[in-house]
Formats: structure tokens, C-alpha cells, sequence
């Protein structure tokens, strides 16, 4: 399972592995519900290699401000804690974890 973003633990779950991915995400969203059983499973796939992460960005505005989210979903990809990438919309599996192998190297 993807762990869940807040305003506290932001920090540690950025820098628990070199490379983290974060899901920008809201219930309300239809897109999000379509992307969310992927990134679920890319959580337990790559568990203790890569940080899987969702952020609700109704809960969290400040960091989603932050990143400058204007569309949901978009996931973000940080290596070291630095954003790197990101992809906007519904994705195919295959091209997160491209975006994902690119920053492993």
C-alpha cells in the first residue's frame, strides 16, 4: 500500500529511498480512481526499493501549492528528495515505472 503524504512526515517520506513517487490525488477525482489501483500496485512491487506515496491535495493544499499542482492526478517523481519529473493524468503503468528506471541509474 502507498503510503500517505501530510503536511508532517513529508520530509522522511521524500528521503526514505533515493527514488520516491507521489500521486497528487483527491476522492472526488474519476481520473484518480482510474490511476489509483496501479500505483497501488507498483507500492507492493517496488517496496524497499522505491517510496510509493498518494497526497490527497484536498487535505494538503500547502503542498500542493508547493509542487504547483493544477491538474489531477499527477505524479511527481523525486530522487534524493529533489523533484525530478512528473507525469500529469492517467498513465500507463509501463511509463511510470520508465520515468521510475531512468532516475535509478
Amino acid at each position: 500500500m502507498a503510503k500517505v503524504i501530510t503536511e508532517l512526515n513529508i520530509g522522511e517520506i521524500l528521503g526514505a529511498t533515493p527514488v520516491a513517487v507521489v500521486d497528487f490525488w483527491a476522492t472526488w477525482c474519476g481520473p484518480c480512481r482510474i490511476l489509483s489501483p496501479t500505483v497501488d500496485e507498483l507500492a507492493v512491487e517496488l517496496e524497499g526499493k522505491v517510496t510509493v506515496a498518494k497526497c490527497n491535495v484536498d487535505d494538503c493544499e500547502d503542498i500542493a501549492a508547493q509542487y504547483g499542482i493544477r491538474s489531477i492526478p499527477t505524479l511527481l517523481f523525486f530522487k534524493n528528495g529533489a523533484l525530478a519529473d512528473r507525469l500529469v493524468g492517467v498513465v500507463p503503468k509501463e511509463l511510470i515505472l520508465e520515468k521510475i528506471a531512468a532516475l535509478e541509474d
